[in-house]
C-alpha cells in the first residue's frame, strides 16, 4: 500500500496541474470504491474551482468552496491528469474533467483502481471527516519530536514498531518506513514495551524518521508493484532500503544476516546486532 511519500508525492505531482482549475464535469463509472461514493462528489464538485490540493497523513483533500473531495489510493490506486480525449481503460472509474486555460483544450485527472481498496469520499466545509478525526501529528511537523515521542510512550506496553506504526501516535509512518527508521535510529523493533526507552533514543527515532520520509519524498517514494507517480516515473528509494524486505541478507552496517520476524502480524527485518 503506498505510504506517506508515495501520496506526497501525488500531491506534489498533481497541484500544479489542477490547482486554480474549475472542475467542469465528474463522472463515475460505478457507485463505490471500498466505500461507497457520496452523492455530493457528483452533484457538488462540478463548477467548483479547486483551492488546493492537500495531504492528511495518507489521504489527499482537494479543496473547493462546496467541500473537499477526499482520496485515498488504496493498494493499487493511482490519479493521473491526462488528456480529456484519453480513452478509458478498465479499471479508470472516476473522471474529473478540468476547464482549460485560456479557452484550450481541457484535461482530466482520472482515478483508477483495479482492487477498489482506495476511496474517494466527501468533507463539508468546516467539518473533519471521521476518518481523519483522532490522527496524530504529521511526522515531518514541528510538533513531532523526540519529547513528544517520549511522552507519548509512557505507560505503553507495545513493542516500539508497533507504537511507532499507531496513527493515533503520528501519522503516515507504515511498514516500509518504520523498519527503516528504527534500523537508522538503532532500535531494535523487538523491544518490548514502549514506555520504557528512554528520552534519548525516542530522539534518535524522530530524527530519523523525519530525515527517512523527506529523503523518500525527494526519491518519489517507494516503488510498490502497482505504484506509479503521476507523471508514470516509477520511485526509487526501494533501491535503498536498509532493512524491510532484506531479510537474510547481510547488514549493511556490520555484514551480519538481517533477522525477519512477524511483530504485530506485519513482516519485520531488523540487525540484531546493530538495533538493541
Amino acid at each position: 500500500m503506498p505510504e506517506l511519500p508515495e501520496v506526497e508525492t501525488t500531491r506534489r505531482g498533481l497541484a500544479p496541474h489542477v490547482e486554480g482549475r474549475r472542475i467542469q464535469a465528474v463522472t463515475l463509472r460505478r457507485p463505490d470504491l471500498r466505500w461507497p461514493i457520496p452523492p455530493e462528489v457528483a452533484r457538488d464538485l462540478p463548477g467548483q474551482r479547486i483551492q488546493a490540493v492537500r495531504r492528511r497523513a495518507k489521504y489527499l483533500l482537494m479543496d473547493t468552496e462546496a467541500g473537499s473531495a477526499l482520496l485515498h489510493l488504496g493498494m493499487s490506486g493511482s490519479l493521473r491528469v491526462l488528456p480529456a480525449t484519453t480513452p478509458v481503460t478498465a479499471h479508470d472509474h472516476v473522471d474529473i474533467a478540468l476547464a482549460g486555460e485560456r479557452g484550450g483544450a481541457g484535461r482530466v485527472l482520472r482515478f483508477n483502481d483495479p482492487r477498489r481498496f482506495g476511496c474517494l469520499l466527501w468533507q463539508a466545509p468546516g467539518q473533519i471527516h471521521p476518518l481523519l478525526q483522532g490522527l496524530g501529528p504529521e511526522p515531518l511537523s514541528d510538533g513531532f519530536d523526540g519529547d513528544y515521542l517520549f511522552a507519548m510512550s509512557r505507560g505503553r506496553k507495545a513493542p516500539v514498531k508497533t507504537f511507532l506504526m499507531d496513527q493515533a501516535v503520528v501519522v503516515g509512518v507504515g511498514n516500509i518506513y518504520a523498519a527503516e527508521s528504527l534500523f537508522r535510529a538503532g532500535i531494535s523493533p523487538l523491544r518490548r514495551a514502549a514506555g520504557k526507552v528512554s528520552r534519548e533514543r525516542y530522539a534518535a527515532l524522530a530524527d530519523a524518521v523525519k530525515a527517512i520520509l523527506a529523503y523518500a519524498i525527494t526519491r518519489g517514494g517507494t516503488t510498490l508493484r502497482d505504484f506509479l507517480s503521476p507523471d508514470g516515473a516509477p520511485g526509487y528509494f526501494e533501491q535503498e532500503l536498509s532493512a524491510y524486505g532484506r531479510g537474510g541478507e547481510s547488514c549493511p552496517r556490520c555484514g551480519r544476516p538481517m533477522k525477519q520476524a512477524l511483530v504485530g502480524q506485519r513482516t519485520t527485518v531488523w540487525c540484531g546486532y546493530c538495533q538493541r
